[in-house]
């Protein structure tokens, strides 16, 4: 005789499809960061192509109708317009997210991804779940990364594409010259290197001080002084070029370095200000007058050395956030 099992397939536990994991546990618990990074992306990125549509071909109307375009402009031409205002604001919009996006990630990371799951002890009590430390920190520092790299990766793209269109409208403005700070950092691949800057340092400062408010303060201010060393250094990371003039400075051209007077034996001097005073001239045997600088042709080795230099500090702030883990958990790691 033969026993016939009947199995209930009604009682069977259907597989769930909701996602699982340590990815989607962040992203569910850090969702209104992930929204908030995401309208702020759209928000730079509208900006940056209204000002590259309509906002570039009103500047243009406006600019124009005055006049300004006959070769014989105007003293009206050196005050630009409302049209161009707004064309102004939007692309310092679109740039200016760029710029927040460090400090945005440094304090986000400092209080709110580390500090404060330290602080609770929700990390904690994710350790004892089969998430080893190493593993906590690695998607910790792996998904924000992710998301700052495309979105600050886009609104560069953007900026350049806009910066590559508008240049007869910058000489006529006579504003936004390649290396000043925002410009240049928001034209390469610099504003992505400081946003991951900004993330490793937040998470090192929450993994110091195990606490929400004192790891945002830490983070901001060490990444406010980490950017100003850096960008104080930015015209040394390069050879510059020299322009030599007998009676008069060189004109500008490019990003200035340096600048003096030169003796007749070529040595670099102060400037005595002699002006057209032959005999002040002579008395300080002054032969000419230099400028170091750099050409426009120097952007992409000035950005990507200074990029190649946040990286690799960003590596080193990483690699010490593990190692402080390492310290505190022990073998847990």
């Amino acid at each position: 005789m033969t026993a016939v099992t009947t199995l209930d397939t009604t009682t069977a536990a259907a597989p769930s499809r909701v996602p699982r994991g340590l990815l989607w546990t962040m992203l569910r618990l850090h969702r209104s960061a992930l929204w908030f990074w995401v309208l702020l992306v759209a928000f730079g990125a509208g900006a940056l192509l209204w000002a590259y549509g309509p906002g570039a071909d009103a500047a243009w109307a406006e600019y124009r109708g005055l006049g300004c375009d006959s070769g014989q402009p105007g003293l009206g031409c050196d005050d630009p317009g409302p049209a161009y205002g707004r064309y102004g604001t939007a692309l310092s919009l679109g740039a200016g997210v760029l710029g927040l996006a460090p400090f945005l990630a440094a304090v986000w990371a400092g209080s709110a991804l580390i500090g404060r799951e330290l602080e609770q002890g929700t990390a904690q009590l994710a350790w004892t779940q089969s998430i080893s430390p190493a593993r906590w920190l690695a998607a910790k520092l792996a998904v924000p990364a992710a998301l700052l790299v495309c979105g600050t990766l886009l609104l560069t793209l953007l900026h350049r594409m806009l910066w590559s269109t508008d240049s007869t409208l910058r000489l006529a403005s006579g504003s936004r010259d390649w290396h000043e700070s925002a410009t240049f950092e928001a034209n390469g691949t610099l504003a992505t290197a400081y946003a991951l800057l900004g993330l490793a340092i937040g998470v090192l400062a929450g993994l110091l001080h195990r606490r929400a408010l004192p790891a945002l303060g830490t983070s901001f201010v060490t990444l406010a002084v980490l950017m100003s060393a850096l960008g104080s250094l930015r015209p040394h990371l390069w050879p510059v070029e020299t322009l030599t003039n007998k009676h008069e400075y060189p004109e500008y051209i490019g990003m200035v370095t340096a600048e003096g007077a030169l003796t007749s034996t070529g040595a670099r001097v102060a400037d005595p200000i002699c002006v057209d005073d032959a005999k002040c001239a002579a008395a300080h045997d002054i032969a000419g007058f230099y400028r170091d600088y750099h050409p426009s042709s120097h952007f992409w080795p000035l950005q990507l050395v200074e990029t190649g230099i946040v990286l690799a500090v960003a590596a080193v702030v990483v690699l010490v956030a593990f190692r402080l883990l390492r310290r505190r958990t022990g073998a847990a790691v």
